[in-house]
């Protein structure tokens, strides 16, 4: 097929997958796969200005003009990556090597949560003493559960009681943190490398040069679905793309099957 035969072609129905991939905008860095993304869309609305006919009987439309005002994107994202979860929160991340923590100190309550610094603990050692120092250990049967969140104490602790100093050791995996909101939105190039399973799986690719995305709608920590995030943005006029018949918003390229 000639690409004037493509570009003349008239059936083409449209079901497409693939990958999107996404870079800070302005970065040389590699495009990096996003994850699966449920569904991908662009929206546009315009500005119609309408100029009445008035030269005859019965109305009608004399002139009218339409322009752009703004272009949008949205996306919900079925991977709650690292990337993905602070961008869509607007966070910064910290990494936090494996290692062992002796001796973090917390006040006792009955039927309470030591919420340690660090999550999903193992090797865990409590003891019990008004400094770490010649403090006993404190057997964990009938006192204490180990959980990813922290130490959780018993309400009918044999060994413990409300307001014991408790001195707690224990190592841990290598973890992530999300501090939310803390950064601005994030400024971003997208690339959808589509597959049309209407038309043969032929290629469509589609390049968003600059794109603002929002925080998620929604962080859904408890639910019997599939977790997603929900984001948008708007798409920036990138300035760096110029001349007659270029954009500077989005393109797409598309193949014969």
């Amino acid at each position: 097929m000639t690409a004037d035969a493509l570009i003349k072609k008239t059936y083409r129905p449209s079901l497409q997958v693939g990958q999107v991939y996404a870079r800070p905008y302005g970065s040389t860095a590699a495009l990096t796969e996003i994850g699966n993304v449920l569904e991908l869309q662009i929206e546009h609305s315009e500005n119609v200005q309408k100029q009445d006919d008035m030269t005859k009987l019965g109305g009608g439309i004399h002139a009218e003009v339409r322009r752009v005002t703004e272009v949008n994107l949205s996306a919900k994202l079925a991977d709650l990556n690292i990337i993905n979860l602070a961008r869509a929160t607007l966070g910064t991340v910290a990494g936090i090597e494996a290692g062992e923590v002796a001796d973090e100190a917390h006040d006792a309550a009955l039927g309470g949560l030591l919420r340690l610094a660090h999550i999903a603990p193992t090797d865990v050692k409590v003891k019990k003493g008004p400094a770490a120092a010649g403090a006993a250990q404190v057997d964990m049967a009938g006192n204490y559960e180990v959980r990813p969140e922290g130490i959780f104490v018993l309400p009918a602790a044999v060994d413990i009681v409300d307001g014991d100093k408790l001195w707690v050791g224990y190592s841990h995996g290598e973890q992530a943190v999300i501090e939310a909101l803390t950064t601005k939105a994030p400024e971003l190039e997208l690339v959808f490398g589509g597959l049309n399973e209407a038309d043969g799986g032929s290629p469509c690719v589609v390049d968003v040069f600059r794109v603002s995305q929002s925080v998620t709608k929604q962080l859904a920590l408890i639910s019997d679905k599939f977790g997603a995030l929900d984001v948008s943005g708007s798409v920036l006029k990138d300035t760096r793309k110029s001349g007659v018949g270029i954009s500077q918003y989005y393109r797409q390229t598309v193949a014969g099957a």
